[in-house]
């Protein structure tokens, strides 16, 4: 599960998230949301969050590879079936790339950046052209030593 920015005539008007599996998208948050929490501006779609996005991650839990998630965040940690979602991955067995907000307080964020298997990356103007293969490599370095194993 990804998220992105939406702009609609060079405005950024809220976030989509998409499942990275089947390509289903919806809303995450947008300007004119009025149901749900807020963020800012920005009112938070927990029936998309929860039915593209946790519902992707659960899946991606049980069926991939390896699970994405950007991001967990203020706006994400509002949904307990998100939560669980993450939770889930990251007791599975798979390799999880997770995007967590810099500022993000919850348990489930420490609890992520506590577990003896994670590997932590600050991503910043200075280094953020090199991360994708930094992660990349990682990655791979992961999955393959689970199939020696």
């Amino acid at each position: 599960m990804i998220s992105r920015e939406a702009r609609e005539d060079n405005v950024r008007v809220g976030f989509e998230i998409i499942d990275l599996t089947n390509g289903k998208h919806g809303w995450l948050a947008r300007i004119d949301q009025k149901a749900g929490p807020q963020v800012g501006k920005y009112g938070v779609n927990l029936s998309d969050l929860e039915n593209i996005g946790a519902t992707a991650i659960s899946e991606a839990a049980e069926e991939c590879v390896a699970v994405a998630v950007d991001e967990v965040g203020p706006m994400e940690l509002f949904s307990q079936k998100f939560k669980t979602a993450v939770r889930q991955a990251l007791d599975s067995k798979k390799l999880v790339l997770a995007v967590i907000h810099a500022k993000a307080q919850n348990p489930l964020i420490s609890y992520a950046k506590q577990r003896e298997d994670a590997v932590l990356y600050t991503l910043n103007l200075g280094n953020r052209q090199i991360m994708p293969e930094t992660f990349s490599e990682a990655a791979l370095t992961y999955l393959n030593a689970q199939q020696v194993t």
